[in-house]
């Protein structure tokens, strides 16, 4: 079968549409670096998007959009100047490379830059992406999933399925003679169901995908997420007032990491600690966690959603420890970050476009299994609460605070998961609340694809993966008088 790289045709690649060739990059790289900059990048984006919305029987949306451009940085010490352009004629790169340049306000000779390509894993390398099949056939997975939700049960009464998707092309030329160019595959699928009784309604949702292709859905089918859908819609209708106080908690495997992406893994990133203004700041070395906590962000899990060959920095990622055994052994760093901690960089400078200077960012950030059974785990509680689903939230990441609502969650009683819960918030403190992990799951599951993570006004996708989890004790927001 022939690869992504073989199938996909590259508009910046030889012979393409906006072929981009390494003198035109070393022409645009001496005129950033022309004031003085000691460093200057080119990240060069071409992206097609589209998208399909499936409501009340009918297609009610169906979308297609292409956007390219071409970002450039220029570096002079911790200042940074940066212009992009979405023309990509000489005058206009030109432009934005001089732009970049007034950073720096001195001048003198360049050294003549040799580029190399920087040979890269292949972690999603389709033979053929989601974008190019046919929309009838991506419209028929959504009547098919609409289909099985209304028929799961009369209750039923609204089914919506939704399925995005896009293909990225980046291409990074640094002035320390790097080339890295990536073909970056997305896809998403996602199914949210109404169920109503007496009046009341409650709802439910399944969805995912990842850098995969139509061979997602051989696994986990339109049917499958619209059963699940509906099956959370129904028994939530049963859902009884939340109770209030501070209690056992016990996080579900997989989504439950959205807790500790938000608020532990933001403050992991370098350059809130560069600037102080992380809870982490100077912790390095430290006990900022139970002894079973080990934390990891892997760009590297094969077609995951936060997965990267290269990041946009032109640095191949790798899975960095962030905590180990409870100390802090590191942090998320981009070029910026790592130099000022005079260390090598750990591939997490990600943008969300050519418009956008890089920063560090996570991509698949999760906690480690433990020595002990999900059962055990559950049995254990005297009362409780069991979170299965995460819905929105507020973190500081300044101390960690954050307040997080629950979709789906269960009250705990004597070991045993009882009735479905709603209304139920849970307010605590990241670091906090990794001290008070008592119990950890064997039973690692990653996300399916599902999460998009927004910093700085930048959204780019991620993963989050954890295993069971028991805190000694959460706050938790309920309802019930």
């Amino acid at each position: 079968m022939a690869t992504l790289s073989e199938n996909y045709s590259a508009p910046f690649a030889a012979g393409g549409s906006s072929e981009i060739d390494d003198e035109l990059a070393r022409k645009l790289l001496v005129l950033a670096l022309g004031k003085g900059a000691d460093y200057a990048d080119l990240f060069f984006e071409y992206r097609a998007a589209g998208g399909f919305s499936f409501d009340e029987g009918i297609l009610k949306g169906a979308s297609r959009g292409v956007s390219m451009g071409l970002g450039v940085r220029a570096q002079k010490g911790d200042a940074t100047g940066y212009a992009y352009t979405e023309e990509l004629t000489w005058e206009a790169m030109k432009r934005a490379a001089e732009t970049a340049a007034q950073i720096a306000t001195g001048g003198g000779s360049v050294t003549p830059i040799t580029v190399t390509a920087v040979h890269l894993p292949a972690r999603y390398d389709l033979g053929k992406v989601t974008l190019d099949v046919p929309g009838a056939d991506k419209k028929a997975l959504l009547e098919r999933a609409a289909a099985k939700g209304h028929a799961y049960d009369s209750k039923v009464i609204k089914v919506e399925a939704s399925f995005h998707e896009d293909i990225r092309e980046i291409l990074i030329y640094t002035s320390e003679g790097k080339k890295a160019r990536d073909i970056q595959p997305l896809m998403r699928f996602g199914v949210r169901v109404i169920a109503e009784r007496d009046g009341k309604r409650q709802e439910g949702s399944s969805g995912g995908g990842g850098r995969a292709s139509m061979g997602y859905f051989d696994g986990k089918t339109p049917e499958w997420h619209a059963e699940r859908a509906a099956e959370q819609a129904v028994r939530m209708l049963d859902a009884e007032e939340a109770p209030a106080g501070t209690m056992e908690v016990v996080l579900a495997p997989g989504d439950s990491g959205i807790l500790l992406h938000e608020a532990v893994g933001h403050g992991l990133e370098a350059d809130f600690n560069r600037r102080g203004t992380s809870n982490y700041a100077g912790q390095v070395g430290n006990d900022v966690a139970s002894t079973l906590c080990t934390v990891i962000d892997d760009a590297t899990l094969l077609q995951s959603r936060g997965s990267i060959n290269v990041d946009d920095e032109g640095n191949e990622p790798r899975s960095t420890t962030l905590i180990e055994n409870g100390k802090l052994v590191g942090y998320l760093h981009d070029r910026h970050s790592a130099r000022h901690y005079k260390l090598g960089p750990s591939g997490n400078g990600r943008r969300e476009s050519f418009g956008s200077a890089p920063m560090p960012r996570m991509t698949n950030t999760i906690l480690t299994a433990g020595p002990h059974d999900p059962e055990e785990i559950v049995k254990s509680v005297k009362r409780g609460i069991y979170a299965k689903k995460f819905g929105g939230g507020q973190v500081d990441i300044a101390n960690g605070d954050f307040v997080f609502s629950l979709t789906e969650s269960y009250l705990v009683v004597d070991g045993k998961i009882g009735a479905p819960l709603k209304g139920v918030n849970l307010i605590g403190n990241g670091p906090d609340v990794l001290r008070k992990v008592v119990m950890l799951g064997n039973d690692v599951e990653i996300s399916d694809g599902i999460w998009t993570c927004g910093k700085d006004g930048q959204s780019v996708p991620v993963g989050v993966g954890c295993p069971t989890i028991k805190i000694s004790a959460i706050t938790v927001g309920g309802t019930k008088v």
